[in-house]
């Protein structure tokens, strides 16, 4: 199984999560799922599962060795997350369509397990049934937290996290990547598209919300792109 970085691309914005990218890929892609270790191509659901499971074990193994050596925070991530752990008055949660093993690699590596214990919902995509774009990961998290869908705001880089997003009832940030730059975020609902968070802090997230504002965002977003 071969994906280049163009291909990747293309999956990180239509499927959420490792193992149904793998599923979408070998069904949607290839055509055809492959032999491996387990023997002959898998004829049925549950060996396709097998297949699947032996694939991600190996990836997440290679994926936290990267992990550990070279993986660090985005500009203004860190930054972002002190501040709102500073404040009692918001309530905060991570939520990724990553595999558990994988998620507390990177957020332990990178988040640190001290801002991590401060969160108050921390949810990986094995603590779901269905992961992004479905909206129940952030269904979910807003039920924990007692806060209403309106009244979340939710950071987020894909289609495919801006879906849930929005499915969910939420505003949605977008942080875009070298990967999903050419994305047309707005088109699919996103309440503000920027290349990152270095220059926003929580009063200029929050203060135009509670004061009503129409546009709360328009301070630091991005104008929509013109298409050429």
């Amino acid at each position: 199984v071969v994906w280049d970085v163009s291909y990747y691309d293309k999956l990180q914005n239509t499927v959420g999560g490792g193992k149904p990218k793998m599923n979408w890929h070998f069904t949607n892609t290839a055509k055809a799922w492959p032999s491996s270790t387990l023997g002959a191509a898998p004829a049925d659901a549950a060996a396709q599962s097998d297949l699947i499971d032996l694939l991600q074990d190996k990836k997440t193994e290679i994926y936290k060795k990267i992990v550990t050596e070279v993986a660090e925070a985005r500009p203004g991530v860190l930054s972002l997350m002190d501040e709102v752990l500073a404040r009692p008055d918001i309530a905060k949660a991570i939520c990724s369509a990553a595999t558990k093993a994988g998620f507390d690699q990177v957020v332990n590596s990178v988040v640190g397990l001290d801002r991590r214990g401060r969160f108050d919902v921390v949810m990986a995509g094995d603590d779901v049934p269905r992961k992004k774009p479905d909206p129940i990961i952030y269904q979910m998290a807003s039920e924990q937290m007692g806060v209403a869908p309106e009244n979340c705001v939710v950071i987020e880089d894909s289609l495919v996290g801006l879906r849930a997003a929005k499915g969910a009832g939420m505003k949605c940030i977008i942080t875009y990547t070298a990967s999903t730059k050419d994305e047309d975020f707005y088109a699919e609902g996103a309440d503000a598209v920027i290349e990152d968070l270095s220059n926003v802090d929580l009063d200029r997230i929050f203060k135009p919300l509670m004061e009503g504002s129409g546009d709360p965002f328009a301070a630091f977003k991005e104008p929509p792109r013109v298409a050429r």
